[in-house]
């Protein structure tokens, strides 16, 4: 099992050395990362909730800011089904701070500044932008139930629509699932 030490930003995985793709079904990789206002949030403490956790590349970006103005938007839907919503980039509590405030953002923004989370679900690859190659967070979202296990997994989102895409799949989750 792959272990990161650091408390500030502990990591678990299930998956092994190799750290192959995690699947519908799998355990969530565990984090306590520094959140948006102080502090810190953990995956562990929403455990019997369902839980929205959407990565992005960086605050403040057209594609990053509507994400994160639609799940916002639609943040009083998740709440009525019980769901959490959080928004994970490499970005830092201070730029998620002023990002928050910006935009007036509801949902909760933690940073993960050494990737170790981004990296645990397998989303710091290389991209390609105008044949340029660089490295990168992919936009993912993993819904993950209230047992710990990953209900359902977007990559390479398309911020148009999407929060829409992923209320219907909380619905659809808490609907069949009375521990989600």
């Amino acid at each position: 099992m792959r272990q990161y030490i650091d408390e500030a930003s502990r990591v678990t995985s299930n998956k092994g050395i190799d750290m192959a793709d995690l699947d519908v079904g799998d355990l969530a990789p565990q984090f306590d990362l520094p959140r948006d206002g102080g502090g810190s949030l953990s995956l562990a403490s929403l455990l019997g909730k369902p839980v929205v956790l959407y990565f992005y590349p960086q605050d403040d970006t057209t594609g990053c800011t509507n994400e994160a103005i639609g799940f916002s938007q639609l943040k009083p839907e998740f709440e009525k089904l019980g769901a959490a919503v959080i928004g994970l980039s490499p970005d830092s509590v201070r730029k998620h701070d002023k990002f928050k405030s910006k935009y007036d953002l509801t949902i909760d923004l933690v940073a993960d500044e050494e990737r170790k989370v981004i990296e645990a679900y397998h989303l710091w690859l290389e991209k390609k932008l105008y044949g340029r190659r660089y490295m990168g967070v992919e936009r993912a979202t993993f819904l993950i139930g209230g047992d710990g296990r990953i209900a359902r997994i977007w990559r390479n989102v398309r911020v148009k629509g999407h929060a829409e895409a992923v209320l219907e799949a909380v619905r659809a989750l808490t609907a069949t699932s009375p521990e989600a």
